[in-house]
């Protein structure tokens, strides 16, 4: 058998970590879906450990990063590529289906929606500041009904009436459930409306306006709900495509960007799997130089100091040099703070 040589996408979001290798031909040949449980360093480092274990032969030939942690990635692994999670899965979902016209995203944390017209992003938008319209809200209602998430969504299905509850607000949501199940209304009609008030919250929050037209592609963590995909088909009307590798979408889209980016022209900037074997970690300090008083984050390859960001002025910072890097190592800029 031939040696792999593929390309890498990451998304460190919220919730989750994903990776994912694609061949030469940008099919997928490992899907890593992993929680980041507020620790997205050590979870990087555990997901390329798993893709060595499972691909001893894989040459690296471009890294993409995405997710709200991308740039720490980056420090960590050195990417090619570092993109937002909008143009990361409007990439992927014209690959996979280039006709796609709205992506519906649900993760964790955040969800967002991505109106495209000839494989082009023309209107987005993410929520804000409420988890109503999220994973979180569904794994919040789960552990107060004490039902695994898995059975929680399959029990939607049997619903043949299914609640009205208030999904404005997830505090708002979990008394309106208590009261109907004080009610005695039957639990599967209880999930059904749950699901529904997750959908209503969507679409009128961050789908407010959006021209959302056929094929919608649903991806995200949240597409596994197999309750959730039958409440927003039918809030729009309209079938919902789920795409095999629904809840890696992200990490696919930032591989496919990396193979644009390199396209033979040049080595990636990926410093190798040893990285797996170093020390990384981040702290902060405050800077008192100004009454500005800015928290610096501080990010510690083996004890070197390697970037600094977040004052308002460059006092402090330090960014990794572009193309300087050594496979296995990690560019250093100064020791200590």
């Amino acid at each position: 058998m031939a040696a792999l040589k593929g390309y890498v996408g990451i998304d460190i979001g919220s919730v989750s970590t994903n990776l994912v290798v694609l061949d030469e031909s940008l099919k997928v040949q490992e899907a890593l879906y992993l929680r980041t449980r507020g620790q997205p360093i050590p979870t990087v480092v555990r997901g390329l450990e798993e893709i060595r274990r499972k691909h001893p032969d894989l040459t690296v030939i471009g890294l993409g990063a995405t997710g709200s942690g991308r740039q720490l990635a980056d420090m960590i692994v050195g990417a090619d590529v570092v993109k937002n999670e909008i143009t990361a899965h409007a990439v992927a979902a014209v690959h996979l289906h280039s006709e796609v016209q709205t992506v519906v995203e649900i993760g964790g944390q955040d969800s967002k929606i991505i109106i495209l017209r000839d494989e082009i992003v023309v209107d987005f938008a993410m929520n804000s500041v409420c988890a109503a319209g999220t994973g979180s809200f569904l794994d919040q209602q789960a552990a107060r009904l004490n039902l695994p998430i898995e059975e929680f969504a399959a029990l939607a299905l049997e619903s043949r009436s299914p609640c009205r509850i208030a999904g404005r607000c997830g505090v708002f949501a979990e008394s309106d459930m208590i009261h109907k199940q004080q009610a005695g209304h039957n639990l599967a009609d209880i999930i059904a409306g749950l699901n529904e008030a997750l959908v209503r919250n969507y679409l009128s929050n961050v789908g407010k306006g959006k021209d959302i037209k056929p094929p919608v592609l649903f991806q995200g963590g949240v597409a596994a709900n197999v309750g959730i995909r039958r409440a927003l088909s039918r809030a729009l009307n309209l079938e919902v495509v789920v795409p095999h590798d629904f809840a890696v979408m992200g990490a696919i889209g930032a591989a496919i960007l990396a193979e644009e980016e390199i396209q033979g022209r040049r080595p990636s900037r990926f410093r190798g799997f040893g990285v797996t074997r170093q020390d990384h970690r981040t702290s902060s300090f405050e800077c008192t130089h100004c009454p500005n008083r800015c928290e610096v984050v501080e990010f510690k390859v083996d004890g070197w100091t390697v970037a600094r960001w977040g004052g308002k002025c460059t006092r402090w910072e330090i960014k990794p040099p572009a193309g300087a890097d050594q496979p296995g190592g990690a560019p250093v800029q100064s020791r200590g703070a």
